[in-house]
């Protein structure tokens, strides 16, 4: 993934600069230093909860002017909540908690920001450094068990190690391809006398990651770009991540290409634009879809042609050159092939072949796509994005989204879970505006949403914050509404209740003769069954338990009414728990393993692109 230095927000510079002057010796303890090196590093929000080993560094916290910490419920909240503050405020996220089942809850949101490249600094204590090894009480090789989902980590077992651990480990987390770092630190190194001056010295050999892409290869690529008939320009997460949407706007005008956005890249081009074709993937837009099965050409920045976007891989853009532009060089060639491999910057990337461009645009070399957008047009009329309303009258999931994001404020940043409601939430929500678009893409985690949304609250208190939201999904990470609630943290959620594990259920329906195996979340007493959606728990008596306010709509015609009640409350947590029709389903959709040729528009609808495109 492509990403700039500059854009990641507070990270401290790898050695004093010549003339920078040190701050003065002081004595203090290990935990001490640990938290005076977080104040110096730019870090003003940390997600945590305390526990014995950890519990050395809780003291000097509770003293700093500086460093807001912010109590969760599960420490699995505290890493997703990290991880929608940095995607919201492009910061490096920071979280805190103890050792062993404190340091193995956090598992699944480092793993979560590995897949989807998210700066983030995860400190957890860790047993007396006498004691590693002993399986002592509350013990767990952290930095084992997370070697392979973390960019860096590390075991500090002394105490003057900390200051130059932090300075790396926030350095290594927003530089290059942004990423999660453990920081492990023994009890005993906490309690500790040491001294504590800054900036560090540090030492990161071999740690230096290309911005400045090979102006060869950019010529390459401009060449390249003149000269197609049919090129597309593939957008993936590290363009949002290096603040270069400004610069791609420019280039795809420049050239007229289109332009396709991933489901980490929504809003990195405005989704209004006339040049953007829609998401590609599984359940991207038949047009964009389309457009990539068809393309001479791809122009990849900062995607790395992962299985959802590309389906059936020796398949995919059957006539397509590649032009793959990554900070990340092991990205490049990994999936697809690269006829001009770039490694770099994105912001310097896209910023370069602009230039490129427009050298090649002065020797008269400008591309004619008339004739390919004369097809994507067709295809864009022909196939839009769509849905049916339910013949019961009930609330339709994609309408209840849909509406959501038009009586949002400008600005809005949206969260969603993973399934059914988040493709929903992709699709029909419109994206202007770069992170205003968080989810989890890589992973997959459901219950990613509120604690995410509560991040990014956090991180961003005057942007109203919507986490769209599924019943099963809520379910696994809705205790983080009392960190809200007692926080002043009042972010809002959707739950879309159709009384199911709905992507799932979708499956089921499509590929296992509608044997609905343990996917259904409704079953309860039987006063209970006639009933739609989610009803055990009660969403609404739930959500009131913890401090939120708490609206049911069923009907349509309050839908407007009910969104627009929860838009006005600011000054608490509101969750609406929408009961919409159990058999909505997700499309268009690409079957897992198939090929992208194989994109059904709507089910039994295979769409028909006539004659002459694969010429």
């Amino acid at each position: 993934m492509l990403m700039t230095e500059q854009a990641t927000g507070n990270h401290p510079q790898p050695r004093p600069r010549n003339g920078a002057t040190t701050s003065p010796v002081e004595h203090v303890t290990g935990a001490q230093s640990l938290i005076r090196s977080l104040e110096e590093v730019g870090a003003d929000t940390i997600f945590g909860l305390p526990g014995g080993c950890i519990l050395p560094a809780y003291d000097p916290l509770m003293d700093s002017q500086k460093v807001r910490h912010i109590l969760v419920r599960h420490e699995q909240g505290a890493g997703h909540a990290a991880t929608g503050y940095a995607q919201a405020t492009g910061k490096v996220g920071v979280c805190m908690v103890t050792s062993g089942p404190g340091a193995t809850n956090l598992v699944t949101p480092i793993a979560d920001a590995h897949m989807d490249s998210v700066p983030l600094v995860a400190i957890t204590g860790q047993v007396s450094s006498k004691a590693i090894g002993t399986d002592a009480f509350q013990e767990a090789d952290i930095c084992g068990i997370t070697m392979p989902i973390t960019k860096h980590n590390f075991l500090v077992t002394k105490a003057e190690d900390i200051p130059r651990t932090i300075a790396e480990a926030f350095h290594i987390a927003s530089t290059g391809r942004p990423g999660p770092v453990l920081v492990d630190i023994a009890k005993d190194a906490l309690q500790a006398k040491t001294t504590f001056s800054w900036p560090p010295q540090t030492d990161l050999p071999g740690y230096r990651p290309v911005t400045k892409p090979h102006a060869k290869q950019i010529r390459e690529a401009a060449k390249l770009i003149s000269a197609a008939k049919r090129p597309v320009l593939y957008v993936g997460g590290g363009v949002i991540k290096s603040g270069a949407t400004a610069e791609l706007k420019i280039l795809a005008e420049l050239t007229g290409a289109p332009v396709t956005t991933t489901l980490m890249a929504l809003g990195a081009f405005p989704d209004s634009h006339p040049l953007h074709v829609g998401m590609p993937g599984m359940h991207g837009a038949v047009t964009a879809v389309t457009a990539l099965q068809k393309a001479d050409l791809i122009v990849a920045l900062g995607a790395r042609f992962d299985d959802r976007v590309t389906g059936k891989l020796d398949s995919f853009a059957p006539y397509a050159k590649v032009v793959h532009a990554d900070i990340d060089p092991a990205e490049i060639g990994k999936n697809r092939a690269a006829d001009v491999p770039i490694v770099g910057d994105a912001r310097e990337v896209i910023a370069d072949l602009v230039q490129a461009v427009q050298a090649e645009h002065s020797e008269g070399n400008k591309g004619d796509y008339a004739a390919w957008w004369s097809d994507l047009n067709r295809w864009r009329e022909t196939y839009p994005l769509g849905y049916d309303l339910p013949e019961d009258g009930s609330l339709s999931p994609q309408q209840v989204i849909q509406r959501i994001g038009r009586l949002a404020p400008e600005g809005t940043i949206f969260t969603a879970g993973v399934g059914q409601h988040q493709m929903w939430a992709a699709h029909f929500i419109d994206y202007e505006q770069p992170a205003t678009w968080l989810n989890s893409g890589g992973a997959g985690t459901m219950g990613y949403a509120v604690p995410a949304a509560m991040g990014a609250k956090a991180g961003l208190p005057d942007r109203p914050v919507w986490a769209i939201d599924g019943d099963g999904c809520f379910q696994m990470t809705n205790q983080e509404l009392t960190t809200c609630a007692l926080n002043n943290i009042p972010i809002k959620v959707a739950i879309i209740n159709n009384g199911a594990l709905g992507m799932v259920r979708q499956w089921q329906t499509l590929f296992y003769n509608q044997r609905y195996s343990n996917t259904v979340l409704h079953s309860g007493p039987d006063e209970l069954k006639d009933n739609k959606g989610t009803r055990v728990p009660d969403f609404v008596k739930l959500s009131e338990a913890m401090g939120c306010v708490a609206l049911r709509c069923e009907d349509p015609a309050d839908l407007d009414k009910v969104i627009a009640e929860a838009n006005a409350i600011n000054d608490r947590p509101v969750v609406v728990d929408f009961i919409v029709h159990e058999d909505a389903q997700v499309w268009p959709m690409v079957a897992a393993g198939t090929s992208n040729d194989e994109v059904m528009a709507a089910r039994g609808v295979r769409p028909d692109f006539g004659d002459g495109e694969d010429d």
